[in-house]
């Protein structure tokens, strides 16, 4: 899933750089042995990891020092300046880590290291405990997405050596879908991107992968996860990381079945197989998806009207101004706009609106909202609220049972409210987390929710939760796409986001992590 990296730039640290050259807290990219590198300096010590991000291959250079951490400016990934561990998602894979010499006020960097591999974790049979509580002999991880996949590669990079089971619905690989709206979608990225991992990965780690499955029932009290064909597979340990569903139209609406849905690798192929064939398109809802499918289609030649209820597109999450700026992005690349109305029929030929404007349209695609997979929650008796209702820890009402991703509602720990969260990274992040808690880590989850948006060579990137807010700071410039965009609730900055400045949003995500309001709204008030 990652690009390409860039030609090797900077200087040669086989030969060395001037410790003066590189400040406390300061980093150099340049390259050893033909391979990017990233030096940092903390204090009197210098460290030397690989120097572009593993998950989409950004220079990590530009972005922020945190202790002995590096965070990626474009997604937000964090490494581990000393052993190069993906310490936090997106990026799921280590960086490598080299050598480095200090001799004559001169850095030199000499070796690559080879990375640490995981000490395996005894089962309960064995009797290890690790924290607070047993080893699982037997994991099942119900859905193979963001949450899902990320939990079974962290319970193997943390040693779990018990059997484990993943199984998806899709007949696909784990896929990274915040593409399939965006750059495959535009036909700019390759479909080689788009698995996270070969099937090799999961045979080599010993992930039972079943792609194209699903679990029609879960029996609590037999601890066994019933699939569709009517095997079953035991687990000590279980995982609901079910998703969510896109909400559909009413066959009322749309009779002929003729609108597509954006959620699977199979959908966006299905949209791309019948946008060859089209010339108009008409993208239903102004969300994040609708818009960035718009975007996509219109990098593939189409012509694009979109249909939506509200006034402004994304005025609920960005606000007014930020709304008008995106819809003003799409309106110069040619999106048509119908706002204020909604979709009264869709035929073979057209989609009419309930003004009775017809829009001929080769093409529909719908994207007015998800709902959470809480059908097999429901059906064991775990507590569930929009949700499958989770603790800090990402645990169910049922002992052994945890839930991450976009099905669970968990507590905000800067909120006084549970929330249910619908972004890549933040679901990658629980199924981790969930990950080390089922090995008896006890960590609660605490991320700052981050997600990003792209509209053509514009992107938003979005820290914190905002579901109200009192005022709406911006500083810097829409029009320039250069600005910082406070979200405030009873004087407290709770989200962020920026254009153009990817340092800005890094410093958001660590000023909400520590709680550090009064940082927070200097930070968005700055020019």
């Amino acid at each position: 899933m990652s690009e390409a990296p860039a030609a090797l730039e900077g200087p040669d640290f086989t030969r060395g750089v001037p410790l003066a050259d590189l400040p406390d807290g300061g980093m150099i990219a340049g390259h050893a042995d033909g391979k990017a590198v990233l030096v940092a300096r903390r204090g009197d010590e210098v460290l030397a990891i690989a120097g572009h991000c593993t998950h989409y291959s950004a220079p990590l250079v530009d972005g922020v020092i945190d202790g002995e951490t590096v965070r990626c400016p474009w997604h937000h990934a964090c490494f581990s300046l000393r052993t190069g561990e993906a310490l936090a998602a997106p990026a799921l894979t280590n960086l490598a880590c080299w050598h480095v010499e200090r001799r004559d006020g001169m850095c030199f960097v000499t070796r690559e290291v080879a990375p640490e591999s995981a000490v395996p974790v005894k089962t309960r049979a064995g009797g290890t405990r690790r924290g607070d509580g047993p080893i699982p002999a037997s994991v099942v991880i119900i859905g193979a997405g963001a949450a899902g996949n990320a939990a079974a590669e962290m319970l193997r990079r943390e040693g779990f050596a018990g059997r484990l089971t993943l199984v998806g619905a899709e007949d696909s690989l784990p896929s990274d879908r915040p593409n399939l709206s965006k750059d495959y979608l535009a036909g700019t990225a390759a479909e080689e991107w788009i698995p996270l991992r070969s099937a090799e990965f999961y045979r080599e780690h010993g992930i039972d992968l079943l792609p194209g499955r699903r679990v029609s029932a879960v029996d609590l009290p037999g601890r066994r996860a019933v699939l569709d064909d009517g095997t079953s597979r035991g687990f000590e340990a279980l995982l609901l990381a079910t998703g969510a569903e896109p909400v559909r139209l009413p066959a009322t609406v749309d009779p002929g079945k003729r609108v597509h849905y954006l959620r699977t690798l199979s959908d966006s192929r299905a949209i791309i197989a019948s946008a060859a064939a089209a010339n108009r398109a008409v993208v239903i809802g102004a969300s994040f998806i609708g818009l960035e499918v718009a975007a996509s289609l219109r990098a593939r030649g189409l012509e694009v009207h979109v249909v939506a209820p509200e006034e402004r597109p994304l005025e609920r999450v960005l606000g007014r101004a930020c709304g008008d700026f995106v819809r003003g992005v799409h309106e110069a690349h040619g999106v048509t706009f119908h706002l204020r109305h909604t979709v009264g029929q869709i035929d073979a030929e057209a989609v009419t609106l309930d003004s009775g404007e017809r829009i001929p349209a080769g093409l529909v695609v719908a994207g007015i909202g998800v709902r959470p997979n809480e059908e097999l929650a429901v059906q064991a008796g775990l507590a569930v609220a929009k949700g499958i209702v989770v603790d800090q820890y990402l645990r169910t009402s049922a002992p052994g049972v945890y839930a991450a991703g976009d099905v669970a509602r968990y507590p905000d720990p800067r909120g006084d409210s549970p929330i249910r969260v619908e972004h890549w990274v933040v679901a990658e992040r629980q199924g981790q987390a969930a990950a080390r808690n089922m090995l008896g880590r006890r960590e609660p989850f605490t991320a700052v929710p981050f997600f990003w948006s792209q509209h053509y060579d514009v992107t938003i990137s979005y820290v914190g939760h905002a579901e109200r807010w009192d005022e709406v700071a911006i500083s810097g410039s829409l029009e320039q796409r250069d600005c910082t965009i406070g979200y405030r609730t009873d004087g407290r900055t709770v989200a962020v986001a920026t254009i153009g400045r990817d340092r800005v949003s890094l410093t958001a995500e660590m000023l909400l992590e520590r709680g550090d309001w009064t940082a927070l709204a200097a930070l968005t008030s700055a020019r």
